[in-house]
């Protein structure tokens, strides 16, 4: 009887070693270990970024056109009336953050980015706010959420991202204690996988004609997010790209912005730029979820 149960303890054993094998293999194959062990992420240095005003100017340009930093990191107050071309809110509290988003397990709050030593970024080295902006990496060590959208601001130069930097080191300091971002177990282990570290120099993009500028400044806007239909498993399909279709809210899906028939291919250069900076289309108004306030 003894050498049953010591043959059934033994199978059992073996069992335990190839489901963990097979667990070890499909993991290998699929998301990776990060889940399990945790983001990749380098150590801070103690670079430092140099003010200036051709970087201040920059800086401002991107956090607040392109990179739209403060549809996260700042209060609105909405207008209760607005014409058309105006901003149909107010900007307050710039940089304070805000609660972003909330319902049961899952909280995301855009944090305080200005230059208060408690309750925002004061006390963050340079490095460690361009970590955060690049890969996905908080100054305590901790994954993002990639709701910033790290993937895309990965591709951004090193002088863009030190303007970034500049401008937001500007910000007036403003005490606004918010709680932390909150997603359920799994989830958070799955973000793990997403951040990377950019060792490398990211040099400046290549501008020489409008459409590569305006790709660099496309990606920098975070267009694809909503304009790429994607599979399900979120990543973008392949040869799609802008072709819109995503739903975005109740009978609300982001638009085709290619020149096919079902795209934009009736718009002149005029016209697109009268709709992002107004944010409407002749006389039809674009739905709200189009940052065109931010453009």
């Amino acid at each position: 009887m003894a050498r049953t149960w010591g043959r059934l303890a033994r199978i059992g054993g073996y069992g335990i070693l190839v489901l963990l094998l097979l667990a070890a293999v499909a993991l290998t194959s699929t998301i990776g270990w990060r889940p399990v062990i945790g983001a990749k992420k380098r150590p801070l240095t103690t670079r430092k970024f140099q003010p200036t005003q051709e970087r201040m100017r920059r800086g401002e340009y991107l956090v607040h056109a392109v990179a739209r930093c403060m549809e996260c990191h700042a209060k609105y107050e909405v207008k209760a009336e607005h014409k058309k071309g105006e901003p149909p809110v107010l900007l307050s509290k710039e940089g304070a953050g805000a609660v972003i988003f909330e319902q049961g397990d899952i909280r995301i709050v855009g944090p305080n980015i200005t230059s208060d030593p408690e309750t925002g970024l004061g006390e963050w080295s340079d490095d460690a706010i361009a970590r955060a902006i690049r890969e996905g990496i908080g100054h305590d060590g901790r994954a993002l959420v990639p709701v910033m959208p790290y993937e895309h601001f990965r591709h951004l130069s090193d002088e863009d991202l030190a303007s970034v930097v500049v401008f937001i080191r500007s910000l007036p300091a403003v005490r606004n204690k918010l709680p932390p971002s909150r997603t359920p177990f799994l989830l958070g282990r799955l973000i793990q996988a997403v951040p990377l570290p950019v060792t490398a120099p990211v040099p400046e993009p290549d501008t020489s004609t409008p459409a590569r500028r305006g790709a660099y400044l496309a990606n920098m806007g975070t267009c694809s997010d909503c304009h790429t239909p994607r599979d399900a498993k979120f990543q973008p399909i392949p040869g799609m790209e802008m072709a819109g279709g995503t739903p975005m809210a109740e009978r609300v899906a982001a638009a085709n912005l290619t020149p096919d028939a079902s795209g934009i291919i009736y718009y002149d250069e005029a016209r697109f730029i009268e709709t992002i900076h107004t944010g409407y289309v002749g006389a039809r108004m674009l739905n709200s979820i189009m940052p065109w306030v931010s453009f």
